[in-house]
């Protein structure tokens, strides 16, 4: 019966065992031995195993993103040491021993291991050397290391085939004089991936009358995408000795492209486009009044023809959107739903019926509305600090906003913390970091500018080491200024 007590003490995970509760186990034991009672019998485990999620995978680019295989396993048995297990995975090709193997450290109380295709894909090609659209077996390795020299090592196999691909481009850009910016392959326009597919690519937005065809890197013409036996046909052109055939557009307008470099296969439909390349905003809470001879031109998002867009500064009153300037106010104009001021419609010009936006606050605004659903959205200017001085670091979607004096929008402030780093303010926390920022004026710490969103420069204030604490910073938008006060 001592070998039961000592498991039993050795398996107690609460450390020594108090005296009292000794002496009444050792008298159970002592009963338990004179009247000949079987020892206590504690399961070990069993040893570690393996499984995987399919035996056979077929890789593709399409799915890029999904799940394609998961490597799943078992505990495994410490064998009664109470001691941790940690696990290993390795991946090799089928019959090498496992000598050339991929080895990821799973830690502990892991017991699961997913790939993507794109990742399994990128793995058999750039590290196990496999030719595309190549089937190969591959042998799957789980070890489960026990801290207990006692204890030995477990493993356990498993193995699944899988089929490799020819990854294509995952950028993909227009060029010819088609094109928005031309021939020039250093401004090519860039199409945008599928979400759920990145073999599939599109555009929407103006072109002009002429060729076109695709690139798949900025500033090089070669590799390209040309037009194949037809138009709705793409062929891969990676030599100049190849037919570099263009795709034709016979009519300026507003374009959709969709196009797939696995399929091989394009469609290129033009669109309606908006009634109108000018918009323009009247009322008192605008700059220039109900003077509508002035009245502030919007801008047509070259890019989306049916957006038009202004910022500045709106003054409580009220605005609405005419097509021209004519003095006679009987135009038609774009107005407020009365429902519904997120929404717009189209008023005629002589019928009844005078909606207006209102402006409650003076403030910076940005002012979007979009013909193709009739939305208007009517954004006041914000500010954010963001950094590694700032309370939430460089989490630019987390980061933190400014106060606005609610007497003079353009002034703000942020009173808290800051650590030892830098910091700058963007306009917003889109986390693309292609925003209009507030950055440190490189002559004087006490002077900023406003960073436009793309540029290269990156000029931040710091805070020295030693100088964290608690700061009131207040910034006035309209000057260009900053105070900075440690408290």
């Amino acid at each position: 019966m001592q070998t039961t007590y000592k498991n039993i003490l050795r398996r107690n995970s609460l450390g020594r065992l108090p005296l009292y509760f000794m002496a009444i186990l050792m008298g159970w034991s002592v009963q338990s031995c004179s009247d000949d009672y079987d020892d206590v019998e504690i399961a070990m485990g069993e040893p570690v195993s393996i499984s995987v999620s399919g035996s056979e995978i077929d890789l593709t680019q399409k799915q890029a993103d999904a799940e394609a295989v998961s490597f799943v396993w078992t505990t495994g048995s410490n064998m009664g040491t109470g001691s941790s297990i940690s696990y290993t995975l390795e991946l090799d090709r089928a019959g090498n021993d496992f000598v050339s193997a991929m080895s990821y450290n799973m830690g502990k109380a892991v017991y699961q291991k997913t790939f993507t295709h794109k990742e399994l894909n990128n793995l058999l090609l750039d590290y196990f050397g496999v030719e595309a659209n190549t089937a190969v077996e591959l042998d799957a390795r789980i070890t489960a290391n026990v801290a207990a020299d006692e204890v030995e090592v477990q493993t356990a196999t498993s193995q699944v085939t899988v089929r490799s691909y020819l990854p294509v481009s995952e950028t993909l850009y227009l060029i010819g004089d088609a094109a928005p910016n031309g021939w020039s392959a250093d401004a090519a326009t860039a199409l945008s991936p599928d979400p759920s597919d990145p073999t599939t690519f599109s555009y929407q937005g103006p072109l002009s009358a002429g060729e076109l065809k695709f690139i798949t890197d900025l500033g090089q013409f070669m590799p390209s995408y040309n037009k194949g036996v037809d138009a709705n046909t793409l062929v891969y052109r990676t030599e100049d000795a190849q037919p570099d055939d263009k795709f034709l557009i016979e009519e300026s307008g507003i374009y959709a492209i969709e196009l797939n470099l696995v399929d091989l296969a394009i469609s290129i439909e033009k669109q309606a486009g908006p009634a109108y390349d000018v918009l323009y905003m009247v009322g008192d809470a605008t700059p220039n009044g109900w003077d509508i001879a002035n009245a502030v031109e919007m801008t047509q998002n070259p890019d989306n023809l049916f957006q038009f867009t202004w910022e500045g500064v709106l003054t409580p009153g009220e605005f609405k959107i005419p097509v021209n300037r004519n003095t006679d106010f009987g135009q038609d104009m774009f107005m407020p739903q009365p429902e519904d001021p997120s929404k717009a419609f189209l008023h005629e010009g002589g019928k009844d019926g005078d909606y207006k936006w209102q402006i409650e606050n003076e403030n910076y605004y940005y002012v979007t509305l979009d013909l193709s659903d009739m939305t208007i959205s009517i954004e006041p200017f914000e500010l954010y600090i963001v950094g590694s001085a700032a309370p939430n670091g460089w989490d630019i979607g987390n980061a933190t906003p400014l106060t606005q004096d609610p007497d003079n929008w353009y002034i703000f402030t942020y009173e808290g913390n800051l650590n030892a780093g830098e910091f700058k303010f963007p306009v917003n926390q889109n986390s693309d970091w292609g925003q209009d920022m507030y950055m440190r004026d490189p002559l004087d710490a006490s002077k900023m500018y406003r960073h436009i969103g793309g540029d290269d420069d990156d000029s931040k204030w710091i805070i020295a080491e030693g100088d964290a604490g608690s700061y009131i910073l207040t910034l006035n938008v309209q000057d260009l200024t900053i105070d900075i006060q440690k408290q």
